[in-house]
């Protein structure tokens, strides 16, 4: 316990989503809180900063009911205290809902005084026993987008988005992915799948090929992506949606290639393994510091440079890949802060930096070579309509459908278009694009 009557695992979370709260990415902020702690409080952390941050929607919809106010009336710091212990009362059944609830209290004692005390007591007492059960939110049929905002906890901008393209049903179903806990997934770079599991096997570890057309392998829950990397180390974590790309760009062997926004580097390793040459560069150099460990570690030859992508720091090649910078709603399973993060004019302020990418990226394809521009968003605006925009504007490039990805990934104008998927799967786009003269 720390002086505040609260455990370090809750004292850690309330740290983290403190530095989320201010603008800092989830998985950044828990990474420097967790620092020092031991093993078991800091799965508790991490446990519950995820399912906080995932299902904020759905608790703050719970708390709304016994809080007369309304929660944006309430001190910051008790409302995150609240959300903690709402987590810990219907979704960490290791939890006793009195050690929750005696916590909270004593949490919100330390950070506000003894009326926010008296509050979260009375809350939390009401909340445990009226329960979480799906009668307590808007009805599907009826309200969709209420029921998908509070129960399926995303923003209302972004549903009433997905609701007019595609439909309650698609959309509860891409919501309750987006609320089921992710699992990391390997992809072996120069071996099948089968032999990865065999190392991992022999390291007691666990996992399943993801299939798909890739080699990726899934790993078990208790099997920690760290200790697969050193059971199997020339391979890298990857989701099977950023593989999908690589395979989709099906680039020929004799091929010099530029991955211009490079960093972690999954994509350009994953090339490398097949080309003449792979140059990578990123503007971040803290990021190209983890391609350089990752190519390394895995034994594959790429070169590293630190540079912008609008500012290329090459004159040609072959194949230039552009993974830019994206709203990211295809991987709101995996980083669930991003929902929260987002505004109804992201796409747009994203579109502009996409459109300037792609046009400081095109001079450099050779003629008969390639350009790969992709996503790991779901929204039109950044993905066919943009690309559209520059095939437009530039009638030297014309789409390149590739077919070494299975028709189910490709929408009917031939981009790739893989939607978010239960088994943990994110979402991406790319297209092909190749430059006749």
């Amino acid at each position: 316990m720390t002086r505040d009557g609260c455990s370090l695992g809750r004292r850690t979370a309330f740290q983290v989503l403190e530095q989320v709260d201010r603008g800092r990415r989830l998985d950044r902020a828990l990474e420097s809180c967790v620092q020092g702690i031991e093993a078991r409080e800091r799965a508790f952390a991490h446990e519950l900063t995820y399912g906080v941050t995932r299902l904020r929607g759905r608790i703050d919809h719970l708390l709304s009911r016994h809080v007369h106010r309304g929660m944006d009336a309430l001190d910051p710091n008790l409302r995150e205290v609240l959300r903690l212990a709402t987590y810990q009362l219907f979704y960490m059944h290791s939890v006793p809902d009195y050690a929750a609830v005696s916590e909270a209290v004593a949490h919100a004692r330390s950070l506000v005084g003894k009326g926010a005390a008296g509050l979260a007591n009375a809350v939390l007492r009401r909340l445990a026993e009226a329960g979480a059960d799906r009668e307590e939110f808007p009805d599907l049929e009826s309200d969709p987008a209420g029921f998908l905002t509070t129960w399926g906890s995303h923003p209302r901008w972004l549903i009433d988005r997905w609701l007019k393209r595609w439909g309650p049903q698609k959309v509860f179903e891409l919501v309750e992915t987006n609320n089921t806990r992710s699992l990391a997934c390997l992809t072996p770079l120069r071996a099948r799948a089968e032999e990865a599991l065999e190392s991992l096997r022999m390291a007691g570890l666990d996992g399943e090929p993801v299939g798909y057309g890739t080699e990726c392998v899934r790993l078990d829950r208790s099997s920690s992506p760290v200790a697969a990397l050193a059971a199997f180390p020339e391979a890298i974590i990857q989701d099977p949606a950023s593989n999908l790309v690589t395979r989709y760009a099906n680039i020929s062997p004799g091929m010099e290639v530029a991955d211009l926004c490079a960093a972690p580097g999954g994509k350009a390793l994953t090339v490398a393994t097949g080309v003449r040459s792979t140059l990578a560069a990123d503007c971040s150099e803290s990021r190209m510091r983890m391609v350089q460990e990752n190519a390394k570690r895995t034994g594959i030859h790429i070169s590293c440079v630190v540079a912008d992508a609008h500012d290329p720091p090459i004159i040609s090649a072959d194949a230039v890949l552009l993974d830019v910078p994206c709203t990211g709603t295809g991987t709101l399973a995996r980083r669930p802060d991003i929902r929260w993060r987002l505004s109804p004019e992201s796409s747009s302020q994203m579109t502009r930096i996409q459109d300037e990418l792609l046009d400081s990226a095109a001079p450099l394809v050779r003629v008969e070579g390639l350009l790969v521009y992709s996503t790991c968003t779901l929204e039109p605006e950044e993905n066919h309509e943009l690309v559209e925009r520059f095939l437009l504007r530039n009638r030297g490039f014309e789409l390149a459908p590739s077919d070494a990805v299975d028709r189910e990934f490709l929408d009917e104008s031939g981009y790739l278009s893989v939607h978010p998927d239960k088994d943990g799967r994110d979402g991406s786009f790319a297209a092909r694009l190749r430059r006749m003269h």
